[in-house]
């Protein structure tokens, strides 16, 4: 590991990704931080990749401070991006939840209530809106012209209901339960007043901007997944229009983990019934047209694609699973093990969190198997010489 250069935001932390083969599949795997501390790639329903893909945003606990960082994919050489101090974070204020905006170099962020935008190239920071207090934030994402931030606010009952959902989920259900007051706002990334353009006695989360219509998003009713009334929604927050996103269709059906294809405009999901005991993966148009689901013998769980032809998952204690979309018969081959993840998965810093590249060729995720958490990245074989899983 280098020595330390300078203290603080720019600080060169070297060189420390690891290459290797996966011994049981033969992929070609690189581990990007060799630290004692953790790190994590940002959300797999945003995009971490910035200049021209060329680079990589990590959150991390260096110095047992938690801090924006980024890793050059060509050179492997990280850098910090922010100066903080503060070794606690809120569950709604890390740097799993950042955005990069689709048109420039620029990513933001919550630093507590403070809607935080960084340049990063000059990693210059201005806050751009202060939430109200007394609600918790959720995920950010940028609209596909660049132009706002879009999230929900969910009003925050810790004081009553014993809460830490990045360690177990606890208080889960029971924030679920209470309905608690939650909007979506939008706020202009170059000045105005931030509008909140829905609101509801309902756990709203995951806001996901559509990569193509500015004007479209999806959010979730959170909570557990069999009891929620409703899980994918649609907003026009242009005009306020609300949409529910596939019905459901029966009382033991569940669905979730919900995202965008490339595309913009058609939604990638899974689910289950637990009557019949069915899975199956669907996509969707955001208008609700063209829903096409697949049945298949196997659990997922977080799931991503760029299209429908290939799936990758983490549902697998031990592998980060491929399948391919056969469309001669509408049903997808595998799954087949892509490379070895071993995470312990006890927190949301060390979810797997699967997420393509934007070309399809590397999937990066995030594992403890040394024992602290990394980002991993994969490149993607062909399908046929991967392993099977029974």
């Amino acid at each position: 590991m280098s020595k330390q250069i300078y203290c603080g935001k720019g600080k060169s932390w070297g060189v420390e990704w690891k290459r290797y083969t996966d011994r049981d599949t033969g992929a070609a795997v690189r581990q990007l931080t060799d630290y004692y501390a953790h790190h994590y790639h940002v959300y797999f329903t945003n995009n971490g990749w910035y200049d021209g893909g060329r680079k990589l945003l990590m959150g991390g606990d260096r110095e047992n401070k938690y801090n924006l960082y980024s890793i050059d994919l060509t050179s492997g050489e990280i850098i910090q991006l922010t100066d903080y101090t503060r070794i606690t974070v809120p569950d709604d204020a890390n740097f799993q939840c950042i955005c990069v905006n689709p048109t420039k170099d620029e990513a933001y962020f919550w630093d507590m209530n403070r809607l935080t935008a960084i340049d990063l190239t000059s990693l210059d920071e201005r806050v751009i809106w202060e939430a109200p207090k007394g609600y918790m934030r959720t995920i950010l994402n940028v609209t596909s012209d660049g132009q706002y931030v879009i999230g929900s606010l969910v009003k925050d009952l810790s004081d009553t209901i014993e809460t830490d959902l990045q360690h177990g989920y606890v208080g889960f259900e029971e924030i679920w339960a209470a309905k608690p007051h939650s909007m979506i706002y939008k706020t202009p990334i170059c000045g105005g007043d931030t509008k909140i353009v829905f609101e509801d006695n309902c756990w709203i989360g995951h806001v996901n901007t559509s990569p193509a219509q500015p004007g479209v998003i999806t959010f979730c009713h959170e909570g557990p997944w069999e009891k929620v009334d409703h899980r994918i929604w649609a907003l026009n927050h242009d005009d306020g229009k609300v949409w529910k996103i596939r019905e459901r269709k029966s009382e033991s059906e569940t669905i979730g983990h919900e995202y965008w294809y490339a595309d913009g405009v058609t939604i990638g999901y899974h689910g289950a019934d637990s009557a019949s005991g069915h899975r199956f993966f669907g996509r969707i148009r955001y208008d609700n047209s063209c829903e096409s689901e697949t049945l298949f013998p196997y659990e997922t769980g977080h799931i991503h694609s760029n299209d429908e032809k290939f799936i990758v998952g983490d549902g697998n204690p031990n592998y980060v699973l491929i399948w391919r979309y056969c469309r001669d018969n509408n049903t997808y081959e595998g799954p087949r093990a892509l490379c070895i993840h071993a995470s312990s998965r006890h927190q949301q810093f060390v979810h797997v969190h699967p997420r393509f590249s934007k070309d399809g060729s590397q999937v990066v995720f995030t594992s403890d198997r040394t024992g602290y958490g990394s980002p991993y990245i994969v490149d993607v074989p062909e399908f046929d010489t991967l392993p099977e899983i029974k």
